[in-house]
């Protein structure tokens, strides 16, 4: 009967055993999640096959199959892997506690069908009033029938195949980063209108969300504060789902302006350099107001922007500040001398109300959100469009793509091309503190920190991009295939090391002696072992490749008798499998290589007459027989 045993590094390792029941204790704590995620692949995978029927028991010590007549499905897995052992309950505190680890929150829209399972369930079982539905005992006819609707999402989570498998890993990073920032104290608040500059400087705050949902914050992140020109990367993100590439760019240019955010300069083909500027931000306004929907009034057309956002924030808190509106349109003399001068130059489309244009620019810059729902909006952004916490298609790839093009080369003001060259990430500020950052196809990140430095851009959220791309290989061009120096926080913890190995011993098993010169010449170390001990050689012995052993031990220098954890050498594996050739190298080279060292040995002696020698006995202990 297969059976499974002990989960590792190296993941599930298969022995043909007796019938018995067999377990194996682990070396660490569990915490009842860790290695989850290879119970579930075996699971799935022999569920699918339809061929094999296994299920797992697991607290934070064992780890052993059941009967076949146990279910075997995730429900299951799940269960036994959380229920106390002594009442055959589970506890839903203890689960959802668990899942929260993962990065998922309880709140997840995702997550609705399950959370209002557990409401019922608990109100149909005589719950007490008040009381949390987090205090249920369930059995496991009720956990399957109640969790059932989110079980895909759920165990992806436990089997750890989000962007970010070591959640609690990462977002320790991101705290170390954040008290290392909150200790800044440059720059200085925006004053130009009453409403920021009465913000505290020590407000700072930082949340993550990742494309499959997983959410961490840290700080001041529940305040509100208003978009401001992080708004600008969001209206022509609309503009280019709605219009199209080709129609926006009739109206506004790609480029880098290399001039102040707010100058009164144009291309030279008489358009705005990009949106990421305001008489490009003031020109995609007048886009979405004459061009898209134009029977819209300017109160329905701010509704429909609001509702865009919330979408791509996936419902979460967004709102208007009318105090900063006013204020904004009120101190607005070179914003109005940007559109006065634009509409000079014919730069709108046909029929354009410049006040109502001037008016629309004004309460898109002062929307207000806070730092959790503008890292929505990023992960969005870096997920391609697909809100990740609703799963709702909100903006097409190529709309997302150009978004981030222009973020990455102008969302900075003046320090658009030293930020692309430090951080590499694409990235949009505003005055109020704000700065949005997507990592693509990994994460989206919002920093909000009133204080500004020069160029307008908040002094911790830079430091902050700048310890993120030191630590983790998110700068667009860092390599993520040899870069030694920095983590890649989207592979599982021993991966990159676990794979080497894989790929070295499956190279001697095979005889690829070929395969195995070009892991050499790339430095890797060819001692390495597996979860057992078992070496390159080890393997290339029991297969009888000769010349891989040849190789392993005369260009390699390896070791000729490491012992695995059952004490076996590689001239045993060659003894046990027949394969005698090796067996007589193995050997010849045994006695050769303690010939050389009783040579050696001697004549350290002779150099050396202040120390008695040492007879080859007590010096060489040769293992081989």
């Amino acid at each position: 009967m297969l059976k499974i045993l002990r989960i590792g590094a190296t993941g599930l390792r298969r022995l043909h055993s007796s019938g018995k029941k067999h377990a194996v204790t682990s070396s660490t704590m569990l915490g009842n999640v860790k290695y989850l995620d290879a119970a579930f692949g075996a699971v799935m995978e022999l569920e699918r096959s339809q061929t094999r029927e296994y299920s797992f028991i697991h607290d934070s010590h064992y780890m052993y199959t059941r009967d076949q007549d146990q279910a075997t499905n995730a429900e299951d897995v799940l269960f036994d892997m959380f229920k106390n052992e002594e009442t055959g309950l589970l506890s839903v505190g203890k689960f959802l506690a668990a899942l929260r680890t993962t990065g998922l929150r309880k709140n997840d829209p995702r997550l609705q069908e399950f959370s209002d399972n557990l409401k019922k369930e608990h109100i149909k079982t005589g719950g007490h009033e008040g009381a949390s539905h987090e205090t249920q005992k369930l059995d496991r006819e009720q956990f399957r029938r109640l969790i059932n609707p989110n079980i895909v999402l759920i165990s992806r989570a436990f089997r750890h195949q989000f962007i970010i498998p070591d959640w609690a890993g990462f977002t320790k990073h991101i705290e170390d980063f954040y008290w290392k920032c909150k200790t800044n104290t440059e720059g200085k608040v925006a004053s130009y209108i009453p409403q920021l500059a009465r913000m505290s400087p020590d407000y700072w705050g930082v949340s993550v969300c990742t494309i499959d949902g997983q959410r961490f914050s840290i700080g001041d992140t529940s305040i509100p504060f208003t978009l401001q020109s992080c708004s600008k990367p969001l209206t022509y993100a609309i503009a280019l789902d709605r219009l199209g590439q080709e129609v926006v760019h009739q109206y506004v240019g790609q480029e880098p302006s290399g001039r102040n955010f707010n100058e009164l300069v144009l291309d030279y083909n008489k358009k705005p350099h990009n949106p990421m500027i305001n008489a490009g931000a003031i020109l995609i306004c007048s886009l979405l107001k004459t061009l898209i929907k134009p029977e819209m009034a300017l109160a329905e057309k701010f509704d429909f922007t609001m509702d865009y956002f919330k979408r791509l924030a996936g419902g979460e808190n967004l709102g208007f500040n009318n105090a900063v509106f006013l204020s904004e349109r009120e101190a607005a003399d070179r914003n109005y001398a940007l559109g006065f001068y634009m509409r000079e130059h014919k730069c709108y489309p046909d029929k354009t109300n410049l006040r109502e244009i001037m008016d629309f620019y004004f309460q898109c810059c002062a929307m207000e959100a806070n730092c959790e729902t503008m890292a929505v909006m990023a992960a969005t952004l870096a997920n391609g469009g697909i809100c990740p916490i609703t799963e709702e298609k909100v903006l097409k790839p190529d709309s997302v793509r150009d978004v981030l093009s222009l973020m990455h080369s102008c969302g900075m003001y003046d320090y658009s091309g030293q930020f692309a060259f430090k951080v590499g990430i694409p990235a949009k500020s505003g005055v109020s503190g704000s700065l949005l950052v997507v990592i693509p196809n990994v994460m989206g990140i919002c920093m909000w920190s009133p204080p500004l430095d020069p160029l307008g851009n908040s002094c911790r959220g830079v430091q902050f991009c700048e310890e993120l791309v030191r630590e983790f290989n998110f700068h667009r061009y860092d390599n993520l295939k040899h870069a030694t120096n920095k983590k890649d926080p989207r592979r599982h913890k021993y991966e990159t090391k676990g794979l080497s190995i894989v790929n070295l011993l499956f190279s001697a098993a095979s005889g690829d002696v070929t395969a195995m010169r070009r892991h050499r010449l790339s430095g890797m170390d060819m001692t390495l072992s597996d979860y057992d001990g078992r070496t390159a050689l080890h393997l290339a012995a029991s297969e009888g490749h000769l010349d891989c052993v040849e190789f392993l031990i005369e260009q390699c220098g390896v070791p000729h008798d490491p012992k695995d954890r059952w004490g076996k050498r590689p001239v045993d594996e060659a003894e046990t499998f027949g394969h005698m050739q090796v067996v007589e190298y193995l050997n010849n080279y045994a006695l050769v290589h303690k010939t050389e060292l009783e040579n050696k040995l001697k004549n350290e002696c002779i150099d050396d007459d202040s120390e008695p020698c040492k007879t080859a006995e007590t010096a060489v202990q040769s293992p081989l027989p």
